[in-house]
């Protein structure tokens, strides 16, 4: 069965529609330019509402050393997901330094960009294939882009893998049969408008996933 993260929650409403939907992952994002960016003190009261068996996953882009620290200490979390241009070198860091299990994504358009996943696979426990940020863009993802999902049919990585990018109700069942994800990563996709999300529009991608 494909796993479901639902990222970028902000609310209480958010977590409670994720979880009655039966996403297995939530995500909180921790950049202050995203719309869906989260305090510490907020994102600690929502982990709290999250249920046991539903993985918490942190979206960092970046980040230094002295708030990953702070983000571990405060924030009860199961996943970093790393969204920024951090370097094999620096994820192998990261982990060892926090403890907690690392996704990196990693952005793509051309087959080519899936180049030197290898090296990533090597130093965390998933990946994550997203649609490259548009140029100009502030955000390395929540864009709503998609790519050209065909690059990725017949390929396998060691370590468990996510597909992400623009992914909605509408279409992410036929992601799911042209790259055989076994798992799927919505934000903007199930939004009213950045950072609001839509539990009718979560309701509808579970259900698109699990019919897929």
């Amino acid at each position: 069965m494909t796993r479901i993260k639902i990222c970028g929650l902000r609310s209480a409403r958010d977590v409670a529609a994720a979880v009655a939907s039966g996403a297995d992952d939530i995500g909180l994002v921790f950049f202050p330019k995203s719309p869906r960016h989260l305090t510490l003190d907020e994102a600690a009261e929502l982990a709290l509402a999250v249920p046991l068996g539903v993985r918490k996953v942190g979206l960092v882009v970046d980040m230094e050393d002295e708030a990953l620290d702070e983000l571990i200490a405060r924030v009860p979390l199961d996943m970093l997901q790393l969204h920024g241009k951090e370097t094999p070198e620096r994820v192998a860091e990261i982990r060892e330094r926090t403890g907690v299990a690392v996704m990196k994504a990693i952005g793509v358009s051309t087959a080519e960009d899936l180049d030197g996943i290898d090296a990533y696979e090597a130093v965390c426990e998933q990946i994550l294939i997203d649609a490259k940020a548009p140029k100009g863009s502030d955000l390395p993802g929540g864009n709503g882009e998609t790519f050209d999902w065909t690059i990725l049919e017949g390929r396998a990585f060691s370590v468990p893998w996510m597909l992400a990018g623009g992914l909605r109700p509408s279409n992410v069942a036929d992601a799911i049969a042209i790259t055989g994800a076994p798992m799927v990563d919505v934000s903007s996709g199930v939004e009213r408008r950045p950072g609001d999300k839509d539990p009718d529009a979560i309701a509808d991608f579970c259900q698109a996933v699990r019919g897929a």
